[in-house]
C-alpha cells in the first residue's frame, strides 16, 4: 500500500518559490488503475516523480507498505526505485545505443541477477508485451508503440508494487495508444498503476481510479480509500549496485554509436603518449647505443691493474695545472709556478703492486663480490712466445716477436728514440692470447668458420668485422712477401718512386688460412751451450732453421671475426692461441736444461758464467785460470758470441733471466684485467678495491696495497654529465605532454557527460545510485584511456620505424628508435590513470545531477 500524507512541494526559482504541490493526501490500493488528470502546471509529473523516488517532498510524509519514507537516504530510495517501482515515459527513455533485451534487462544487472537468469525474465516480460522477435533490434529500428512496450517491459522486469506511467499515449497515434491502455489495464490486475495522462477519454475507458489536480491541490477523487488496508510487513530488499562490467558495457555500446567521433576522441588522447612513446623510444635507442658503447669501451678498456703502476690521473691533474690554487700577487715580483717539478714527482710515484697477493684475494672467498661485479678477470704474464713461419716466400719468418720491424731496419730507429718499449711491442704482436672466458671471447669474436682453438697446438686467425685482415697482419705472419716490402721500404727511402712494386689486393678461401701452419719454439730452445756458458742462438740463421724444422707444429683450426659492436675498431687481424698453449711453454721452460742450471746456481749468471754482482765490461785480470782456459779453447767465432752475450747480459738479475727462459709463476700475473659490462659495476668494482686497500692497510700489510688508472672513466666523466643533460630535457618535454593530455581528456570527459544527460536520467529512474552513475563514467574514461594508450603505442612503433631509417643513414647507427615492452606498458597504465584521474570530476558531475532534470534533457 502506499500512502501520501499532506505531501507539499515547493520549488526555489530565485527569490519566487513554486508551490507544486499543497497538502496532498492520497491513499493507494496495492493493485488498482489510477489516472490523474489535469491541466498542464497542475503538479501531476512532480507528484508521479515523488511516488517514484526520483523528487523529494519539502514537507509530509510518503508511507511505502506502512513505513516512513521521512529518513530514507539516497541508496533506500534507488533500492525502492529498482525492486517497488516502474516507470513508462512518454517519450520512452530508452538508451539508444543498447538493445531491446539490454534495455530490459539493465535493472536486473544492479541487482546482480547472473547473465542467463536475466535474459530468461527480460525474454519473458517482452512476450508478454508481444515484442519477442524484436530482443536484437536497437530502439532506433522500432515505432513509437514498439518502443513504448519495451519502456513497459523495462518497467515490468523487476516485477514492481508500482507501475508509474507519465502520459505513456502521448506520442502515439489512437490505435498504438488502446494497445498501450490494454497493457497496461493488463497489469493493473496484479500491480498498482498510476498513470499521468491530459486524455480523459482514455481515462475513463481504463482507469478504475481518476483523480483530478489543480494548481497542486486534489480536486477529486472517483475512488477514494475509505478504509485503510491492513500494512503489509516491509521487506528486505537488496541495494542495488552496478558492476563494473556492466558500467563498461554501456559505455563501450555508447562510444560504439559514434565509432569517428571515439576514434577522433581517442586518438587525440593518444597524441600525448605517442609524443612521449616517442621521446622513450630516441631516448631508450640512445641509452642502447650508449651502453653497447660503454659495454665495449670496457670490454676493450678493462680496469687493469699492472704490476707497475703510474698514477695517471694525478699526472693528468699535473698536466692541466687542476691541481694548483694561487692567488693573484700585487707586489710587483715575479714568482715561479712548479710544473716540471710536479710531473716529475708524479713520474716518480710509480708503485709496484703485489698482485700475488690480490690474485689470491681475488680467487678466496672474500674476492665473491669482486667476481659477481666482473664479467670477467683475465691474468697476463711477463711470457714472450716465439713463433715462425717457415713456408714463405721470404725464407724463415719470425712471428712472434714481431720481426718485421727489424727486418725493415725500424727497431734501431725506436730504439734510439725510446719509442720502442713494452707497450710498443705488444702494439704490434700479431700472435695474442684469447681470452680464457668464453662468455667475453664470444662478446668480441665470432666463429665464421672451423672451430675454436681449444688444444696447446690449435689457434685461431682473427679479421675485421668486414671479413678483412691488415697488410700488416699478413706481412708479419709471412703471407704475404716480407722481402718485397722491404724493397719497397727501401725504394721509398731513397726517394725512387719508380721502383716501387705495387702489391695486389689479396683474398683467401678460409680452407686456404686453415692450411697455414706455425712453429713453435720454447724459449730454452733459442740458447745452447758452449763451453759451460749459454750462448743466445737467436741471431744464427742455420741455427735457428733447424730449431725451427723440429719445433712443434701449430695449426690453424678456425677463423675468427671480430664483432662489429667491439670498441676496439683499430684492429690488424693476427692470430689467437689459447691458455694451454701459454702453459704448454711455461711447463718446458721450467723443465729446460737452462732453467734447472740457473735455478741450482741463483748467485751466478749462465750467460755470462760469472756473478750476478759483477758488472760491467769484461777484463782478463777479472778472470780465473779456468775461465781463461775455456776462452783459449774457443774458436775466432765462439769467442765473438760469448763476448757478445756477456755484454747483453753483463747487467741481467737472477730474475730477468728467469723472464727471459720463459719462466712464469701463475700465480705472480704482471697484469690484471677486470672486465665489466658498463661504467656503474666499473664504479662498484673500483669502490672494491678501495675496501681491498684498507683491509690490507687496517691489517698491517702496506705493500698489498694496489693503485690503479682509470685513464678512460676520467675521460668519459663529461660524456655522462652530457647524458644526464640530455634526459633532464626529455624529462621536460614528457612532464609538459602528460599534463596537456590531461587537461584535454578531462574536456572530453566532461563533453561525454553533458551528451549522456538523459541516459543518467534513465538509469537513475531504474534505481541506479550516485555510485553507478559514477562507474558508468569511470568505465567510460577507462575505455577511452585504454584506447588512447593501446593506439598512441601501436603509432609511435609505427613511427620508430622510419625515423630509426633515417636516423641510420644519417648517422649509420641502427635501431635508434625503440621502445620497450615494459615502458610500452607503462605508458599505458599512466593513459589509463590519467583519464580515470581526469574524468573523476566530470563523472562526479554527473552522479549529482538531479533525475529529473536529466530525464528532462535531449
Amino acid at each position: 500500500m502506499l500512502t501520501c500524507e499532506h505531501i507539499v512541494k515547493d520549488y526555489h526559482s530565485g527569490e519566487e518559490v513554486v508551490h507544486a504541490l499543497k497538502d496532498v493526501s492520497l491513499t493507494f490500493r496495492s493493485h488498482e488503475f489510477v489516472s490523474i488528470l489535469g491541466p498542464s502546471g497542475c503538479g501531476k509529473t512532480t507528484f508521479l516523480n515523488i511516488i517514484g523516488g526520483l523528487d523529494h517532498y519539502t514537507s509530509g510524509d510518503l508511507k511505502i507498505n506502512g513505513c516512513s519514507t521521512k529518513d530514507y537516504k539516497d541508496h533506500d530510495w534507488d533500492t525502492y526505485r529498482n525492486h517497488q517501482v516502474g516507470f513508462v515515459f512518454q517519450t520512452y527513455n530508452l538508451i539508444m545505443h543498447q538493445s531491446v533485451l539490454s534495455n530490459v534487462e539493465l535493472a536486473l544487472t544492479l541487482t546482480g541477477v547472473g547473465k542467463q537468469e536475466r535474459r530468461r525474465r527480460a525474454v519473458e516480460v517482452l512476450k508478454k508485451v508481444g515484442l519477442e522477435d524484436k530482443i536484437d533490434k536497437k530502439p532506433t529500428q522500432l515505432s513509437g508503440g514498439q518502443m513504448q512496450r519495451v519502456a513497459i517491459a523495462r518497467a515490468l522486469i523487476n516485477d514492481p508494487d508500482i507501475l508509474l506511467a507519465d502520459e505513456p499515449t502521448g506520442a502515439l497515434d489512437s490505435v498504438t495508444s488502446v494497445q498501450i491502455m490494454e497493457i497496461l489495464k493488463e497489469i493493473s490486475k496484479k500491480t498498482l498503476v498510476i498513470m499521468v495522462t491530459h486524455n480523459p477519454e482514455l481515462a475513463e475507458k481504463y482507469s478504475t481510479r481518476i483523480i483530478q489536480l489543480r494548481d497542486g491541490v486534489v480536486q477529486s477523487d472517483s475512488d477514494p480509500v475509505k478504509a485503510k488496508d491492513q500494512p503489509a510487513a516491509p521487506s528486505h530488499l537488496k541495494r542495488p549496485s552496478m558492476s563494473f562490467k556492466t558500467a563498461l558495457s554501456l559505455s563501450l555500446n555508447n562510444l560504439m554509436t559514434k565509432k569517428g567521433r571515439t576514434f577522433l576522441t581517442s586518438f587525440a588522447g593518444s597524441i600525448g603518449i605517442i609524443g612521449i612513446a616517442l621521446i622513450i623510444s630516441l631516448s631508450n635507442g640512445v641509452q642502447l647505443y650508449i651502453n653497447r658503447v660503454e659495454n665495449d669501451t670496457m670490454a676493450g678498456y678493462p680496469i687493469e691493474v699492472d704490476e707497475t703502476t703510474t698514477d695517471m690521473t694525478d699526472m693528468m691533474s699535473t698536466m692541466n695545472n687542476m691541481n694548483k690554487k694561487s692567488t693573484k700577487k700585487k707586489d710587483g715580483k715575479v714568482y715561479t709556478r712548479a710544473f716540471v717539478e710536479d710531473i716529475l714527482n708524479s713520474v716518480s710515484s710509480s708503485k709496484k703492486n703485489n698482485l700475488k697477493e690480490f690474485k689470491s684475494y681475488l680467487e678466496s672467498d672474500k674476492g665473491k663480490k669482486f667476481r659477481k661485479n666482473t664479467k670477467a678477470i683475465e691474468y697476463d704474464y711477463d711470457l714472450q712466445m716465439y713463433v715462425y713461419n717457415e713456408q714463405t716466400d721470404s725464407g724463415l719468418v719470425q712471428v712472434s716477436p714481431n720481426g718485421l720491424l727489424e727486418k725493415l731496419g725500424l727497431s734501431d730507429m725506436l730504439k734510439a728514440s725510446g719509442q720502442l718499449n713494452q707497450s710498443t711491442v705488444n702494439g704490434q704482436s700479431v700472435w695474442m692470447m684469447l681470452p680464457e672466458n668464453k662468455n667475453l671471447r664470444n662478446e668480441e669474436y665470432e666463429l665464421i668458420d672451423g672451430h675454436w682453438a681449444t688444444g696447446k697446438n690449435e689457434v685461431v686467425i682473427a679479421v675485421d668485422s668486414n671479413n678483412e685482415i691488415s697488410d700488416y697482419a699478413l706481412y708479419s705472419l709471412g703471407l704475404l712477401d716480407q722481402d718485397q716490402l722491404v724493397q719497397n721500404y727501401q725504394a721509398f727511402v731513397n726517394g725512387s718512386t719508380e721502383d716501387l712494386k705495387a702489391t695486389k689486393t689479396k683474398s683467401y678461401t678460409y680452407d686456404e688460412l686453415k692450411n697455414v701452419k706455425f712453429k713453435l719454439v720454447m724459449n730454452s730452445d733459442l740458447y745452447q751451450n758452449r763451453n759451460g756458458v749459454w750462448i743466445d742462438c737467436s741471431d744464427d740463421e742455420d741455427y735457428m732453421k733447424g730449431v725451427v724444422s723440429n719445433a712443434e707444429e701449430v695449426r690453424v683450426v678456425g677463423i675468427i671475426r671480430q664483432r662489429s659492436t667491439t670498441a676496439n675498431q683499430q684492429f690488424y687481424g693476427g692470430v689467437y692461441y689459447t691458455s694451454k698453449m701459454r702453459d704448454e711453454v711455461i711447463q718446458k721452460s721450467e723443465n729446460s736444461a737452462i732453467v734447472q742450471q740457473q735455478k741450482a746456481d741463483p748467485n751466478t749468471n749462465v750467460f755470462t758464467g760469472r756473478p750476478f754482482s759483477d758488472s760491467g765490461k769484461l777484463s782478463m785480470s777479472d778472470l780465473s785460470d779456468e775461465q781463461k782456459a775455456t776462452l783459449a779453447s774457443m774458436s775466432e767465432s765462439e769467442l765473438m758470441d760469448y763476448m757478445n752475450s756477456y755484454n747483453e747480459n753483463a747487467s741481467a738479475t737472477y730474475e730477468s733471466n728467469l723472464q727471459k727462459m720463459g719462466v712464469v709463476d701463475l700465480d705472480s700475473p704482471s697484469k690484471i684485467s677486470m672486465y665489466v659490462d658498463g661504467f656503474d659495476q666499473k664504479e662498484v668494482v673500483g669502490d672494491l678495491i678501495n675496501d681491498y686497500n684498507k683491509e690490507q692497510k687496517k691489517n698491517g700489510h702496506e705493500e698489498n696495497v694496489i693503485t690503479y688508472n682509470d685513464f678512460i672513466g676520467t675521460i668519459l666523466k663529461s660524456v655522462t654529465h652530457m647524458i644526464s643533460l640530455v634526459s633532464d630535457v626529455l624529462i621536460g618535454f614528457v612532464s609538459v605532454s602528460l599534463v596537456v593530455s590531461s587537461i584535454m581528456i578531462g574536456i572530453i570527459t566532461y563533453i561525454s557527460v553533458l551528451e549522456r544527460t538523459k541516459e543518467i536520467g534513465i538509469l537513475r529512474a531504474i534505481g541506479a545510485s550516485k555510485k553507478d552513475i559514477s562507474r558508468v563514467f569511470n568505465a567510460e574514461t577507462t575505455i577511452i584511456g585504454l584506447t588512447s594508450g593501446v593506439m598512441g603505442i601501436v603509432i609511435a612503433v609505427l613511427l620508430d620505424l622510419p625515423i630509426s631509417h633515417i636516423i641510420e643513414n644519417m648517422s649509420g647507427i641502427a635501431d635508434i628508435a625503440k621502445l620497450p615492452v615494459q615502458s610500452a606498458l607503462i605508458l599505458i597504465l599512466i593513459s589509463l590513470v590519467l583519464t580515470v584521474i581526469a574524468g573523476l570530476i566530470p563523472a562526479r558531475i554527473a552522479s549529482k545531477k538531479d533525475p529529473v532534470e536529466a530525464l528532462r534533457s535531449e
